[in-house]
């Protein structure tokens, strides 16, 4: 029991402190309603200096993978600040564990290592999906929109320069925001929105970012190519959400059999059991 009490204080902890310096303000592109103008992500903590882990960083691997989970989930901090996050994390965890136990137990130790750092990872994940799924659910209607203003008369960067304009801030304006700043900046278009479905990795981005790119280079009408597109994202949408909703049976299995039926047994077995006890029916 006291294991089980530990554990909940060391991941309530580790939640809490994470939850206080990477807030989902901080990560993400600040767009008004209206108009273009972007402003820089900068890191709002910057640790990159309280640990000099740069080079272990790029020695090991690590630093270029850090950076690309990063740049997906949109945090405003460093490779090397977000991985001394970890480290000030994990100290922190160790001494909750020998306050709390009152002594050095390398149990405890060791599990406050491990979950200091393993939370930062798995919130930097969830918050990549979150944003992953964000951009594949507003993919078509930004396409729709896309197609509508190329259909107008407008070239492309006219028209994203329309939608980012005309349309209410998410993920996915955001993602073309940052490719229009860049080609703003001199990259090539085609370039920018190859690094864009690199950074991304998700194959709605990537079918997306092709078909504008063998449109250019075959000729074709892109309002066409992206009416096509369009109904395959929507397509997909939805046999994503049949295949969720047919995994729903399955999973609510365990609330049932562990949950529900123990007490659904209580109360129609319980005062059954009563009345056999009581006369002595046993």
């Amino acid at each position: 029991m006291d294991i089980i009490l530990y554990f909940l204080i060391l991941v309530s902890v580790g939640l809490i402190i994470w939850g206080a310096i990477v807030s989902q303000e901080g990560g993400s592109l600040r767009m008004p309603k209206r108009g273009l103008t972007t402003v820089a992500r900068q890191p709002f903590l910057d640790l990159s200096g309280v640990f000099p882990t740069r080079a272990l960083l790029e020695k090991i691997g690590l630093l270029a993978r850090l950076k690309k989970n990063i740049d997906a989930a949109h945090i405003s901090i460093s490779p090397e600040g977000f991985f001394n996050l970890k480290i000030i994390i994990m100290v922190f965890l160790v001494i909750v564990s020998i306050v709390a136990d009152g002594k050095f137990n390398p149990v405890f130790v060791s599990l406050a290592l491990i979950l200091g750092y393993v939370i930062p990872d798995l919130i930097l994940k969830r918050k990549i999906a979150k944003r992953k799924y964000l951009i594949t659910r507003g993919l078509p209607e930004t396409v729709d929109l896309l197609g509508l203003c190329i259909e107008a008369g407008l070239d492309f960067v006219n028209a994203v320069k329309w939608v980012i304009d005309k349309t209410p801030p998410s993920p996915m304006i955001e993602e073309l925001a940052f490719v229009l700043e860049e080609i703003k900046w001199g990259k090539p278009r085609i370039q920018a929105l190859k690094d864009m479905s690199r950074r991304l990795e998700i194959p709605e981005i990537s079918s997306f970012v092709q078909t504008i790119i063998q449109a250019e280079r075959m000729g074709t009408p892109v309002a066409e190519a992206f009416t096509i597109l369009s109904e395959d994202s929507r397509a997909q949408r939805f046999h994503r959400g049949e295949r969720i909703a047919l995994q729903a049976p399955i999973k609510i299995l365990v609330p049932l059999i562990f949950c529900i039926l123990p007490v659904i047994g209580i109360v129609i077995g319980g005062p059954i059991l009563l009345n056999f006890l009581t006369n002595k029916l046993f």
